[in-house]
């Protein structure tokens, strides 16, 4: 067994070394040409790249803001492909530890808009989306509801949970770009500042951590 392992281990080293090869002996080939080309096609693509994200700061990405009311949720979803949307309410703790994380994130991923709304100023949304557990985010892609981070159940069930916990969860509805591996949640980092669990409350007051909402 162990000689078929290693035997394994080669054939992979073996192909992985002919790969570099082959990518040495192209990039030895190229003349001047070849090159400039390349740097130009390199060029546009980050004039490009800057030019969208541009774009997505002067529609406000980049910053996590308070939406006023529902018309400005439907105004900002016409704009833009990607939002991260927390429904809250006042006084509640665990929306300002959802506040705390989305609003690092929303530096970080420009290319999804992230913003905030109080249900009790939009209940026709509220009811719409079915948003029973708060916090809840709403993971918006094209305008379509596609995703729910519903209290703090997929987020390790606890209060204490990652910033890089929360961009993991999020990347799960492909609304944020995400370069880490997406099977496997990232090492949860404890924060000794949020040693007591608090329980999630329903719209209603009620205390529970389980959604009845079925998407």
């Amino acid at each position: 067994m162990e000689a078929a392992v290693q035997q394994k281990l080669a054939e992979v080293a073996q192909k992985v070394e002919e790969q570099l090869d082959a990518e040495i002996e192209r990039l030895d080939k190229l003349d001047i040409d070849d090159i400039e080309k390349l740097r130009e096609r390199r060029l546009k693509e980050i004039k490009k790249i800057q030019h969208q994200k541009q774009l997505w700061i002067s529609m406000g990405h980049g910053e996590y803001s308070e939406l006023f009311d529902e018309k400005e949720f439907f105004d900002v979803s016409k704009k833009s492909k990607n939002i991260v949307c927390l429904f809250y309410k006042d006084g509640s703790p665990r929306s300002k530890i959802a506040d705390m994380h989305l609003k690092i994130l929303a530096k970080k991923h420009v290319e999804a808009r992230f913003c905030k709304l109080n249900v009790e100023r939009c209940p026709f949304l509220t009811e719409r989306l079915r948003i029973r557990i708060i916090p809840t985010i709403a993971l918006v892609v094209d305008s379509k509801a596609k995703d729910y981070i519903v209290g703090f159940t997929d987020l390790g069930n606890c209060d204490d949970f990652s910033t890089e916990m929360m961009e993991w969860r999020i990347a799960q509805s492909r609304c944020i770009t995400y370069s880490g591996d997406l099977m496997h949640p990232p090492e949860q980092e404890k924060k000794p500042w949020l040693n007591q669990q608090q329980k999630s409350k329903t719209i209603r007051g009620k205390e529970s951590d389980d959604s009845d909402d079925d998407d």
